[in-house]
């Protein structure tokens, strides 16, 4: 199945991309993205970060073609900074960060990141690492697994869940672990969506690490654009929205302060926000379903 990057159009044009800049795809994935950047470049090269290495194998060939222009980059884009250092590189034109799971990722069964095939638990995208969320379920306490759910997943039947999961222990399977979830929900909320939605997701964010290396990460990414350079970070759920909205606020909006200090306008800072909850069009939803949850937000350097 070919894999169809989110709102494309969109995110090129946020970047306002230009052809002899250097940018930076921190979440390379299937490339789509990546390729779209890499076409409208002429002397310009592109960074592809990803700590998936079944990524890195297939999307570096897919741009093959573009020789020196592209290079990759297995490791978290929490090395950002590091790499452009070792790289000699000073500052970059834009960013782009498509968080969450890759299309051949959840695609792939093996990989145990979906509810849909059965497979041994592991949603790891680093297949180095040693955690998993087979260690997850089945060695976690209790209070930290539904610490888990709660927080990365908002699931309103953690406690119900974890109680299950105890009785089951060892629990091997993603299919397994469906049906601990099923057993939880209500039959009333069966109806509403596929149970174990919130509670994959929760795991998968544990497992990665991901709201604390998006930080990291894009934190380091608004600090190493130019004046005129952008960061764009795509996300799927109200969580990782959250967290993109702070952190760009943070940097692209003037602080609350005691009423009696003059106040800081936006005018004196060195960011500006430049697209607040961008959402994907009626015709792309038509055709790109993975597109329905997406919401793109993008940061510029002014100063």
């Amino acid at each position: 199945m070919k894999h169809i990057p989110v709102m494309l159009e969109e995110t090129l044009d946020l970047l306002n991309i230009h052809k002899d800049g250097i940018y930076i795809d921190a979440t390379l994935g299937g490339g789509g993205h990546s390729e779209a950047i890499l076409n409208r470049l002429e002397g310009g090269m592109l960074l592809g970060f990803d700590k998936d290495i079944d990524a890195i194998e297939r999307t570096s060939k897919r741009l093959e073609p573009f020789g020196s222009q592209f290079q990759w980059v297995h490791s978290s884009y929490t090395a950002l900074i590091k790499t452009l250092k070792e790289k000699d590189i000073n500052e970059v034109d834009g960013v782009l960060f498509d968080l969450g799971v890759s299309s051949p990722q959840f695609d792939d069964a093996h990989r145990g990141f979906s509810y849909r095939f059965d497979a041994r638990l592991d949603m790891r995208m680093d297949q180095s690492q040693s955690l998993s969320a087979y260690e997850v379920v089945n060695t976690y306490e209790p209070k930290d697994l539904i610490r888990v759910l709660r927080e990365n997943g908002e699931e309103r039947y953690a406690k119900r869940i974890v109680e299950l999961i105890l009785e089951a222990r060892p629990v091997e399977t993603t299919f397994e672990l469906v049906d601990i979830i099923k057993r939880a929900y209500p039959n009333k909320e069966l109806k509403k969506g596929h149970p174990a939605k919130k509670v994959f997701q929760a795991l998968r964010i544990e497992v990665n690490n991901e709201f604390e290396e998006a930080k990291d990460a894009i934190r380091q990414a608004i600090e190493s654009i130019k004046v005129g350079g952008r960061v764009v970070v795509i996300t799927f759920h109200s969580l990782e929205d959250r967290l993109v909205k702070q952190l760009m606020n943070e940097y692209g909006k003037p602080k609350k302060v005691n009423p009696r200090i003059p106040e800081l306008t936006e005018e004196s800072l060195d960011y500006k926000l430049i697209t607040r909850a961008l959402k994907a069009s009626k015709d792309e939803l038509e055709y790109n379903n993975r597109a329905h949850s997406a919401i793109v937000r993008a940061i510029e350097r002014v100063k």
